[in-house]
């Protein structure tokens, strides 16, 4: 159970403390956050499985963090909520929670519904390597190998390699970037660039006349995946090659944090 790394955002100290301390007790990794922001800090750095997450925290609506997580495509999501109209509900599960509970509720019940969420997420049996030819990604040891050759990244330049491969080669924008691969709100897409330069030093043949690491003209990077398979770069047909599903994918991911 181990491997199941979990994330609890609640501004409680006392409650946070208390779902931590029985979900411990089980054999669950878990991280603790009272807040919106250091959640997200948290989120980046170790991709948990489950996020637990109130609905009010004291730096803004966990509704709305809830909507980010949903579109990030790796955590699923139990929201806590003294909110218990059907109302508020429906607004939870339509935000991307996976299950909602109201407050207050029995720790047998929380944990039971903890259990099934995560037992219908062992259920997934996606790769943990990624392997497109000359590029392989290893998602459990966060580790990069071109051509035979182990590539020393940093772990942002992991988490944008990472989000360019799920593209499968198609072109991803800027903006996609900045919130698919940044743990904080970043309004600079220039960012992407100078992430993109240090990448291509340490991965590209020649950085000068990238082959990996392409510019779309007018909206921003993809990754070459027809040149890691042997391929023409000539973007791939609707038909092309099957590969396992983003949502899979990440939650190879979400999986991995080992917890302290």
């Amino acid at each position: 159970m181990v491997s199941v790394c979990i994330l609890i955002v609640e501004g409680n100290p006392h409650l946070r403390s208390l779902l931590g301390w029985h979900l411990q007790q089980v054999g669950y990794g878990v991280y603790q956050s009272a807040d919106i922001r250091h959640a997200r800090e948290i989120f980046y750095n170790r991709h948990p499985t489950l996020v637990i997450l109130d609905s009010e925290l004291p730096d803004g609506d966990g509704v709305e963090f809830c909507r980010w997580l949903h579109q990030q495509q790796e955590s699923i999501v139990l929201m806590l909520s003294a909110r218990n109209t059907e109302a508020d509900i429906v607004q939870g599960l339509k935000a991307g929670a996976d299950d909602y509970l109201t407050k207050p509720f029995g720790m047998q019940e929380f944990l039971a519904r903890v259990e099934a969420m995560v037992r219908r997420y062992r259920k997934m049996t996606p790769p943990a390597n990624l392997d497109y030819g000359d590029l392989q990604i290893d998602l459990v040891q966060r580790r990069v190998c071109y051509k035979n050759e182990s590539i020393d990244l940093t772990p942002q330049e992991f988490s944008l390699l990472y989000v360019l491969a799920q593209a499968e080669g198609l072109p991803m924008t800027r903006q996609e970037l900045l919130r698919r691969a940044w743990p904080d709100a970043i309004d600079n897409p220039r960012t992407i660039d100078t992430h993109v330069l240090s990448l291509r030093k340490k991965i590209e043949t020649d950085p000068r006349q990238p082959s990996l690491i392409q510019t779309v003209r007018n909206v921003g990077y993809r990754l070459n995946i027809e040149i890691l398979d042997g391929h023409s770069s000539t973007p791939p047909a609707p038909a092309a090659k099957k590969r396992t599903p983003m949502r899979e994918l990440s939650q190879v991911a979400a999986g991995n944090g080992h917890p302290h």
